[in-house]
């Protein structure tokens, strides 16, 4: 993958002015209110961007959005790259390696999740602690290229403590319920069946989704600190399971992102 991503790289490093210190990931239904907070944006959808794969999910726009946020640089990718639309890994890594080599320090990351908690209710928002791998591909796979990481990278914090102690204060301070717990990852595209959601809970996980944990081991793989607030979208109460719809979901993303920029712009402002 180094020759794909140095001509990404090269090609973006010529379009915009400033190095980005900050990347941010906007998830389902959540590409909207943020972007508006960015200042002398400059967009560049992904299809003209050498070797960038580009979006299938309607809610996603696809695009690199490079501006300022609280007086710092930001590379803003509106829309993401799932498993289940057919990339490999290597290809949803690609971005992270790229923002790297832009310069980012600091990844925010946002995805709308199942709930699986009985005692949350969706419209609400979770920051990842610690995750649940159980997708059938790691983007570390394969020959490994010193220039990104060591071969085998630890991942006891893939969620850095000091981004989350800040995402707690400015939640507390802004009165925003920002539950803390655990988000397993799922190859989909298809939603989970009853007993699907039975054993995801026996296996500790908080909530369930289709996406993070690529973006996050790539993140950790090349150094890169990161966080991740799921807004819970739909409760997975498997004797009380009713039908969802990927409109519902994404409208109760939407419904939800104010309190998303309160607490990402608010974390950029400390970076």
């Amino acid at each position: 993958m180094l020759h794909p991503v140095k001509e990404a790289t090269e090609f973006l490093q010529k379009k915009i002015k400033h190095k980005p210190e900050v990347g941010v990931i906007l998830g389902t239904g959540l590409g909207n209110l943020f972007v508006e907070e960015i200042k002398n944006p400059i967009t560049i959808t992904y299809n003209v961007i050498p070797h960038f794969p580009v979006t299938t999910v309607t809610s996603h726009k696809g695009q690199l959005i490079f501006g300022e946020v609280k007086k710092k640089q930001v590379m803003v990718m509106r829309g993401r790259f799932h498993y289940y639309e057919g990339y490999s890994m290597q290809q949803i890594a690609l971005p992270i390696r790229v923002m790297k080599l832009l310069g980012v320090k600091n990844l925010l990351i946002s995805n709308a999740a199942g709930n699986l908690n009985l005692s949350w209710h969706k419209g609400e928002l979770m920051m990842l602690d610690d995750h649940i791998n159980l997708q059938p591909d790691n983007p570390l796979r394969g020959e490994n290229s010193e220039l990104f990481g060591p071969r085998f990278p630890d991942m006891s914090e893939p969620y850095a403590q000091k981004l989350n102690k800040k995402l707690q204060k400015i939640a507390r301070e802004n009165k925003i319920n920002l539950h803390k717990g655990v988000y397993a990852a799922v190859q989909g595209p298809s939603m989970e069946t009853r007993a699907e959601y039975r054993y995801l809970r026996m296996l500790g996980a908080d909530a369930v989704g289709m996406s993070t944990v690529p973006e996050v081991l790539v993140a950790n793989h090349m150094g890169i600190a990161c966080c991740a607030v799921s807004v819970l979208t739909n409760d997975c109460d498997p004797d009380h399971l009713n039908r969802v719809e990927l409109q519902t979901i994404v409208d109760t993303a939407s419904a939800s992102e104010k309190k998303l920029v309160t607490l990402f712009t608010g974390l950029i402002g400390q970076l």
